[in-house]
């Protein structure tokens, strides 16, 4: 049983319109085409972007060029980029209902949920201002009485930022204030599926003060916009966020001008839980790490692996919790789990949970799509009995699709836990420190959470092992990370002969 909030129609809504912003300008696509997107939710056209081509990306990739190599952006102090950054972070603050309301209804995420990433996004600006102020070199004085080096971080250049539909304003705000603070300018391209909150941050950009071309954004296709955008000879730096595949392509197309890339891809994340875990504070956890965004989340805690010991206790216990969950409409306060994002994607997911159960999978709970009379939905699903080598079991399934595995050992558990391609993050809970430190230490994830999970700070860094990417986001190394350094060798005085020229 699925606790279901019927959506109710958008009467009187208006069809919000966009353009692109390109140098400065808001400007229409080169071909005057259009892309209109649907609330998952609702069924019902809710925004119309301008469809940008390739020369509407070079345009924008020409813009960024000359204002990086002209400035003001890139010349300015740390302290006065840091100022507009700050304004920035303001600006988002005060129309935060706004840009909620944009991502519920594009992406069909709850609204209490998209309000609660508004808030974070806003802290990340505002720690991304501070970096901006405290971003530094190195000097060496110790090579001798007549030498000096000096070690200079220098903005990279252009960057191409390439983000997803799930966190429409939470992930270019993980990225474009960094690149901000370093003194870079960008290309941004939102997906094409929730375009809406992205464009509103070009208008507040602007209002804040950044000059023109320093931040330009296209919407459109990865065949169409994201190609050039990641093999342009202009871009100097690509960061992207999306399914490894994709990561994989961008990261051969970004090597044709060994371009630097910065991946954040997929995941498979397990919770692993011993026997002496505090199962109270674990099953609230392990609904919310599977559940959270309707499982459509790179960091979604897909995977329980579970002491047999405990296993049939866990599955109850999670299985009844999941019951109570409120899924269905994005705009209702109370909603927990929204909307998929494409009737096509809920086949998908679709699909796994029929294969897994074809495959000796049991559905404990849910495993079927919803139908709330408009958009689409899929009911809260845990499948027991899953295997290792199962599809289900080792590929993100990106929906609410909870597989629950069991282990014998803590050996058992860490090969489990590190079987698959996927090493974004992992939980572990035990009350026993020992086993969550030397669990913690073999599992090779980017993130460990110890007795809690899907917890983050702007000062921490996310990333991931193995298949699951390249780089850091957040944390002070962030801004770093959008930067080159540069080594200034200084000789005071005459210099040695080393060659007399005999």
């Amino acid at each position: 049983m699925t606790v279901l909030v019927r959506p109710q129609a958008l009467d009187n809504f208006k069809v919000r319109e966009f353009q692109m912003l390109i140098d400065g300008q808001w400007t229409d696509g080169a071909e005057g085409g259009v892309i209109e997107r649907k609330s998952p939710g609702h069924g019902v056209v809710v925004s119309r972007y301008q469809a940008a081509t390739k020369a509407d990306a070079t345009r924008a990739i020409a813009a960024a060029r000359h204002a990086f190599d002209n400035g003001p952006w890139s010349t300015m102090t740390g302290a006065e980029r840091s100022n507009i950054i700050l304004k920035a972070a303001d600006l988002i603050a005060a129309r935060s209902e706004e840009l909620a309301w944009l991502d519920c209804i594009e992406s069909g995420k709850p609204i209490s949920q998209a309000k609660a990433e508004l808030g974070g996004a806003v802290d990340i600006w505002r720690y991304a201002a501070a970096l901006g102020r405290d971003l530094h070199g190195e000097s060496y004085n110790t090579l001798g009485d007549a030498t000096l080096g000096v070690v200079l971080r220098e903005a990279i250049g252009v960057v191409s930022i390439i983000t997803p539909w799930n966190f429409p304003f939470l992930i270019v705000s993980q990225k474009l204030p960094f690149a901000l603070a370093a003194g870079c300018t960008a290309v941004v391209k939102p997906s094409e599926l929730t375009s809406g909150s992205t464009l509103v941050l070009g208008e507040i950009l602007m209002e804040a003060g950044v000059p023109a071309g320093v931040v330009n954004i296209v919407v459109g296709t990865g065949a169409e916009v994201g190609a050039p955008m990641t093999t342009h000879p202009d871009v100097d730096m690509v960061s992207f966020t999306g399914s490894t595949l994709v990561g994989k392509l961008t990261m051969a197309n970004a090597a044709q001008t060994l371009k630097k890339v910065s991946l954040e891809l997929g995941g498979k994340n397990p919770q692993i839980v011993f026997p002496d875990a505090n199962l109270d504070d674990f099953i609230d956890a392990a609904v919310f790490g599977a559940y959270f965004n309707a499982g459509e989340c790179c960091n979604a805690g897909s995977r329980l692996i579970v002491h047999r010991d405990i296993a049939d206790e866990v599955v109850h216990r999670v299985a009844a919790l999941s019951a109570k969950v409120r899924v269905g409409d994005p705009l209702d306060p109370q909603t927990k789990v929204g909307a998929i994002i494409t009737p096509e994607h809920l086949a998908k997911v679709g699909a796994y949970v029929r294969n897994a159960a074809s495959a000796g999978a049991n559905v404990s709970h849910g495993g079927e799509a919803l139908d709330l009379g408009m958009g689409q939905f899929m009911a809260p699903t845990i499948l027991s009995a899953v295997q290792p080598e199962m599809a289900v079991a080792r590929e993100e399934v990106f929906g609410p699709v909870l597989s629950v595995l069991t282990f014998d050992t803590q050996e058992d558990a860490i090969r489990i836990a590190n079987s698959i391609d996927y090493g974004l993050s992992a939980g572990v809970w035990s009350r026993d420190f020992d086993t969550c430190m030397t669990v913690g230490r073999q599992v090779r994830a980017g993130t460990i959470w110890m007795n809690t999970f899907m917890d983050g700070a702007s000062e921490l860094p996310f990333g991931g092992y193995k298949q699951s990417g390249l780089g850091r986001e957040l944390g002070r190394h962030a801004v770093e990370d959008y930067t080159e350094t540069k080594t200034l060798n200084m000789h005071m005085g005459r210099r040695k002969v080393v060659w007399s020229g005999d």
